[in-house]
């Protein structure tokens, strides 16, 4: 039953993305999650065994989902309401229309290019030159083709809507109290580390349907030593995959908090000069794996 629904609701996400004027009268499910990991941010992320306290928090969160899930998938009309719950959380639409902005913008001045590539980046953007902020774009569109669709996909597939809300909680955690720092080592660390379970196979497999779809697969090797150097042990594979697509070099030194960061390249030998036009070659690279995608979630609904 899982994948006519995810057929239906790609096509729904496709279609419709996040309209603004729905979502400036109601709170998108993104929002009220990060607004829980917040609250239980605040409430437990203090005093002595902040990692059991991590635990725990992230647990209570998880099975929310799982049970939230299970009661939606259970209500008369379930199925036409997981299909608008899932197309909501894909995230394809979105996706390219956020990274596409970005190279109209640089094609308008470098301050615009670097005011729209913040909206979807985390790192320093007000030193940025045009190769850094067409870098910046395209690493976030291959980062988030894995974290905004392919994963959602697949544990949609693998767990029905249960397994979806499950996978959104847990990124939606991970980007929020995932970090390495003194306040979050501790109680971010079971969300961190379930979340690079999840997308341990999404991020391969986002690689793979990259290199499948621009002729890469000759290059697989390549893909995979790339992806080793990469800081992420699975962002690093669609990124050595789309670097691969475009023949450009992405990654490398960038800024956060104010400190330049000596991280290596993804595909060191790609030109380093990318632009507005590899920016939008990227959005390209998202629709035609968008479009296989939904080609074999289609023929597994048929078979």
């Amino acid at each position: 039953m899982s994948a006519p629904i995810l057929a239906v609701a790609m096509i729904l996400d496709a279609l419709a993305g996040e309209p603004r004027w729905l979502w400036a009268r109601l709170y998108h499910p993104a929002v009220l999650i990060g607004r829980a990991v917040e609250w239980l941010d605040q409430r437990f992320n203090r005093g002595e065994h902040r990692k059991a306290k991590g635990i725990a928090s992230f647990a209570a969160l998880c099975l929310a989902a799982l049970a939230l899930g299970y009661v939606i998938s259970v209500l008369p009309g379930g199925a036409i309401l997981q299909t608008l719950v899932a197309a909501i959380l894909l995230a394809q639409k979105s996706l390219a229309d956020h990274v596409g902005a970005v190279a109209g913008a640089l094609r308008l001045s470098r301050n615009d290019g670097r005011q729209t590539v913040a909206r979807i980046v985390g790192r320093d953007t007000g030193g940025m030159d045009p190769p850094a902020i067409a870098r910046a774009a395209i690493e976030s569109a291959a980062e988030n083709l894995s974290d905004g669709v392919i994963a959602p996909a697949v544990w949609f597939l693998v767990g029905g809507l249960p397994g979806l809300l499950l996978y959104k909680v847990t990124n939606t955690a991970d980007s929020m109290i995932g970090y390495r720092t003194e306040r979050h080592a501790d109680f971010g660390w079971a969300a961190a580390r379930f979340d690079d379970l999840l997308n341990w196979l999404p991020a391969r497999l986002t690689a793979l349907l990259i290199a499948l779809t621009h002729g890469g697969l000759a290059d697989w090797s390549g893909i995979r030593r790339d992806a080793a150097l990469h800081r992420s042990p699975n962002a690093g594979w669609p990124e050595a995959a789309m670097s691969r697509a475009l023949s450009v070099a992405l990654a490398g030194p960038r800024s956060y908090g104010g400190r330049m960061q000596d991280f290596a390249f993804v595909n060191p030998a790609g030109r380093r000069n990318a632009g507005p036009d590899d920016i939008d070659a990227a959005v390209a690279v998202l629709w035609r794996v968008w479009g296989v995608l939904l080609a074999v979630v289609v023929l597994i609904a048929v078979f």
